[in-house]
């Protein structure tokens, strides 16, 4: 059985099939799903969503992206809401489309990696092109209490070993299928299995025989195949020892 840690069963179009994307998810055998929020607008429809069903996890978060949205308003929102979650995030720094804004981006993750650790809570991080500020303020605000999952990783392999070393799990993701994808190859064969975390990012990130079409968990399957193939390992080897690793990060 797999765990998708991380998919958006609150965004189009996975929201408006969602029985039909769970039963195509139950049949790939997807038995846990950690679903993470990116601003304050949509946090209610993915409490909306875990209430639903028990094996749907929430968490909730400000993206970078949504930087505007990190007002003192939102955060005490966010610590209500993270009452009753698995996990901060999505939060982190993205220098790929936020390039004027990175001081304020850097502000709001340091403080939602405060919430975090206050609350004992893992955090789910992104990171685009920021991956040496990504770790430095992680390191800084962890003070050695936080865990978390980089999520959809994109680094290299060194970049993914100090992310392990400050107690960070690696999330492997649809990339890793795609026909030019080099250096996440790399990086997997670096790195041990007991610390990746798969996931499908849902509704986006699709693997390689369904990049034309939306993305869902049921397609987690393909990413696990090609972790076998890479590690030269079983399948079920890789379901198996990837799930008790978000069972463990999440506390699910």
């Amino acid at each position: 059985m797999f765990i998708d840690s991380h998919c958006h069963l609150d965004l189009p179009p996975l929201a408006e099939e969602l029985p039909s994307v769970l039963q195509r998810a139950a049949a790939a055998g997807v038995s846990g799903f950690i679903c993470p929020g990116v601003a304050p607008a949509g946090w209610q429809a993915i409490a909306a969503t875990a209430a639903s069903n028990e094996a749907i996890h929430p968490a909730f978060g400000i993206h970078p992206l949504q930087v505007d949205e990190g007002s003192a308003f939102f955060l005490e929102q966010l610590a209500t809401c993270l009452a009753g979650a698995t996990a901060v995030g999505e939060i982190g720094l993205d220098y790929c489309h936020g390039k004027e804004n990175r001081l304020l981006q850097q502000l709001l993750f340091r403080k939602q990696l405060q919430l975090a650790r206050k609350l004992s809570l893992p955090v789910i991080i992104h990171c685009r092109k920021a991956f040496a500020d990504t770790l430095a303020i992680f390191g800084a605000e962890s003070q050695g209490q936080l865990r978390g999952v980089m999520h959809a990783f994109s680094g290299s392999a060194e970049t993914a070993c100090e992310a392990i070393r400050l107690g960070l799990l690696i999330g492997v993701a649809g990339p890793i299928t795609w026909e030019e994808a080099v250096k996440p190859a790399q990086m997997l064969k670096a790195v041990p299995l007991e610390k990746i975390v798969l996931e499908t990012d849902a509704p986006d990130l699709s693997p390689q025989q369904h990049r034309n079409m939306s993305n869902e968990p049921a397609f987690i399957r393909e990413i696990a195949g090609k972790v076998a193939e890479l590690k030269g390992i079983s399948v079920e080897q890789v379901a198996r020892v990837t799930s008790l690793n978000a069972k463990r990060l999440f506390n699910v």
